[in-house]
């Protein structure tokens, strides 16, 4: 198998995966993003997959995504920033990257809305931490609704809904238990002030059929499209 065969066939793979688990819960395949998670993946490697049909890319490292899209700068794809957030690299985040997932303070949602350069408005997604993990990034579930209305109100930036990395659960009734948290506080959002979120990035190799089945609109797909990281 040539290695254009083995990207296709890669991609195939996993958007086959995605359209199952849509079907079965009576969703349109087309109603979640496929995030290629390409940190640690080589320059090649990501043009293939570019080619190949893949639109989104998600990195977790500052200086490593802003090396890539200096070498690939016709590529054309969304970029989403999917690392924890430092104060200090909020500027460069806001000039590079299309759609930022970490964000979990008032203050980082400002710096970014203020320092994004582009016509349209940055898109943003508050991270939640179910399981008030110290290791991880988020905003506990119980917070996260005032920490939207305030974002929602801030200029030059629209706030699109939650991101979450939940630890794994043994079952997948349990797994798709806290992904439904996540939606369910979407739902309390929207319906109770006024918001207009819409996205849900939650999922990865190992459990995006419980986020799908519980209302992902993006899932974040690493190894299993892109093979081992180097």
């Amino acid at each position: 198998m040539s290695n254009s065969d083995y990207v296709s066939h890669k991609l195939t793979t996993v958007l086959a995966r995605i359209s199952n688990v849509c079907e079965a819960n009576l969703r349109r395949p087309d109603s979640v993003k496929l995030i290629g998670a390409s940190k640690k993946q080589s320059i090649k490697l990501i043009q293939q997959f570019s080619d190949a049909g893949l639109l989104d890319l998600g990195e977790n490292y500052l200086q490593e995504a802003i090396d890539k899209q200096c070498q690939l700068p016709d590529l054309p794809v969304s970029w989403h920033f999917i690392g924890q957030i430092q104060s200090n690299k909020t500027k460069l985040i806001a000039q590079h990257f299309d759609w930022v997932h970490g964000v979990d303070r008032l203050k980082i949602a400002k710096r970014l809305a203020a320092q994004h350069s582009r016509q349209s408005p940055i898109n943003l997604l508050i991270q939640l931490n179910p399981d008030n993990e110290v290791s991880k990034g988020g905003v506990a579930l119980s917070e996260a609704a005032e920490l939207s209305q305030q974002i929602a109100e801030i200029d030059g930036a629209v706030l699109r809904g939650f991101m979450m990395i939940p630890k794994a659960r043994e079952q997948q009734d349990q797994q798709r238990a806290v992904f439904a948290q996540a939606r369910e506080l979407l739902e309390h959002c929207n319906q109770h002030y006024g918001l207009n979120l819409d996205q849900l990035s939650m999922g990865m190799s190992g459990d995006l059929e419980a986020a799908i089945a519980e209302g992902s609109t993006m899932v974040r797909i690493g190894t299993d499209l892109f093979g081992a990281r180097d």
